[in-house]
């Protein structure tokens, strides 16, 4: 996240900071998903004693506002 600040400080190109911000959402969004297989794969093979996943439970929560 750092270096996306030092990028819009030094003025690097609109294009280079536009694709910075898709590798940080991407990286974000790939890591709930991989947070999520457990629950969704557990659901669809009817294991019964797996716990439900909510939307609450993941740990990203709180980054939501940084980017």
């Amino acid at each position: 996240m750092e270096d996306l600040v030092d990028m819009i400080v030094t003025d690097d190109s609109p294009s280079q900071i536009a694709d910075r911000i898709k590798d940080i959402l991407f990286a974000k969004s790939a890591g709930r998903v991989e947070d999520a297989k457990p629950y969704v794969a557990s659901s669809l093979f009817g294991e019964e004693d797996s716990e439900t996943y909510e939307e609450g439970d993941d740990e990203y929560e709180d980054d939501e506002e940084e980017v």
